[in-house]
């Protein structure tokens, strides 16, 4: 990764100030251990009338794999493989946001004792980032800095191959910015956008990084007219994290507006009498709905197929009408995460024999899954490609066949509604597919007819009379399982 910042002078303020600025002297390279590799700042050219300061971060590949959050693509067979072969080394993101805010630490907080007032003040800057990812593109990249008071914003799109240019343009921009800002506000704005356009972090967004949104984003980010998309990506899309950053901006709005501090507009605020009613994550949506239609099937003995985490294993052991409970996913860090989350090692003898976290693919037969009162697939299908789905629906309705099959699924319809997802994404990076309601009807009807299914469907979350629910839900049920069907055919 690489990024360089320029700035020019005169002999009465030479541009090698820029050095004083950066606490890094331009007669010196200098290198930077970071956690995911090693960062060199060094200047390409240092004389009074033009200054350059550059750093390049050399990306350990296996430290991004054994210290970043291990995700892969949602526990794919190639996960392992792709953890490897990235654009994470050489494209700009968090990663170049973290070596920023670690070797110009006091650059960012505008700090300079030898320079107080020089770093106080805007000078003429260039920054240019030859590689930035932009999920958005080149458009995006102008709207996000072009509020800024930059004077030049350039995103110029990198082709994908320049020897073949029908192939078109890569996600990747060539970034120039020139303008007079002050050093320190160019760099939070570098820090903040970078893993916004980026639209990742390489690490677990903890309720700190709220903080250092407030923080690096003063002065400029509360009126920033694509405030609400900038705090979404930058919090990884976590509602709740966002809901308090977008809380505290707005606190931020009212108190620059009436020339108080914030500290003194959120005084007047009761806690003990607040009853202002809070949106119901999506989420938690989701896990009452299938939890309803087990219940109304009577299902004792439950499969959740492809657990992830274990939040629906969690829920379903808190009642006492699930006996048996079967967690099944590709992903043995996920599996790992759930046993932790149920707390399996702790847990009473009689309350963990309910429960078994098994690792395995939904795309091959498993006798293990045979003869249960329900299976369920809360958010899976879309994380297949289309052309596994054949063997996912051979697997579940073949050869497992519980009398009860509860599929939930994105409604892409529904998309427009999310104000923060630019149009034409899928709500997840790793989604090969999300359907219409017509498309999702089509697919489990068919499905249904197949194996000897009925289908009824269910709308989950606020259900829009234009484009209907965020998630939709099918429930398949049939008179027999399996172990019955085989039964029947030997007496017969």
């Amino acid at each position: 990764m690489f990024l360089t910042i320029s700035t020019t002078g005169s002999p009465e303020r030479p541009a090698t100030d820029l050095g004083f600025l950066l606490h890094k002297h331009p007669g010196r390279a200098q290198a930077f251990s970071t956690s995911h590799g090693t960062a060199h700042v060094f200047y390409p050219e240092a004389s009074a009338e033009r200054c350059t300061a550059a750093l390049l971060l050399e990306v350990d590949p296996v430290a991004l794999v054994r210290k970043g959050k291990g995700k892969g693509r949602g526990g794919a067979p190639d996960a392992a493989l792709a953890q490897y072969v990235n654009d994470r080394p050489y494209a700009a993101s968090s990663l170049l946001s973290v070596a920023m805010s670690t070797v110009f630490k006091s650059a960012l907080s505008g700090a300079c004792k030898a320079m107080p007032e020089r770093a106080g003040a805007p000078m003429e800057l260039r920054i240019e980032v030859p590689a930035l990812p932009a999920r958005g593109g080149a458009e995006l990249v102008r709207k996000l800095f072009g509020p800024l008071g930059w004077t030049r914003v350039e995103a110029e799109a990198v082709p994908l191959d320049e020897t073949f240019p029908e192939w078109g343009d890569s996600r990747y921009v060539r970034l120039v910015l020139e303008g007079e800002l002050r050093l320190a506000d160019a760099l939070r704005q570098l820090y903040v956008l970078l893993p916004v356009l980026d639209d990742a972090k390489h690490y677990w967004v903890a309720p700190d990084e709220v903080d250092k949104l407030l923080r690096a984003g003063e002065g400029w980010l509360a009126e920033h007219p694509e405030h609400k998309l900038i705090t979404s990506r930058y919090l990884a899309r976590r509602w709740g994290l966002t809901r308090q950053a977008m809380e505290r901006l707005e606190l931020v709005r009212l108190a620059e507006a009436d020339d108080l501090d914030v500290e003194s507009v959120d005084n007047a605020v009761d806690e003990s009498s607040d009853t202002e009613e809070r949106p119901v994550p999506l989420a938690v949506h989701r896990r009452d709905a299938i939890l309803a239609a087990l219940t109304a099937a009577g299902a004792a003995r439950v499969l959740d197929l492809g657990c992830g985490q274990g939040q629906l294993v969690q829920a379903l052991l808190k009642d006492p009408r699930f006996t048996e409970i079967v967690g099944l996913d590709v992903s043995m860090r996920a599996l790992t995460i759930a046993s932790r989350r149920l707390k399996l090692d702790r847990m009473g003898e009689r309350q963990a024999a309910r429960v078994t976290l098994r690792q395995g693919s939904l795309t091959y037969t498993d006798k293990r899954l045979k003869g249960y009162d329900a299976a369920v697939l809360s958010e899976v299908i879309e994380h297949l490609d289309p052309e596994r789905l054949p063997a996912l629906e051979f697997a579940v309705f073949g050869s497992a066949r519980p009398r009860t099959v509860l599929v939930t699924t994105p409604n892409v319809e529904y998309n427009v509604r999310w104000e923060t997802l630019p149009a034409g994404h899928t709500r997840h990076g790793d989604h090969r597919f999300e359907w219409t309601r017509a498309e999702f009807r089509s697919w489990a009807e068919a499905v249904a007819a197949r194996h000897g299914y009925g289908v009824e469907y269910v709308p989950i979350g606020p259900d829009d009379p234009e484009v209907g629910p965020p998630t939709q839900m099918a429930v398949f049920t049939t008179g027999t399982t399996t172990d019955e069907t085989e039964k029947e055919a030997k007496a017969a």
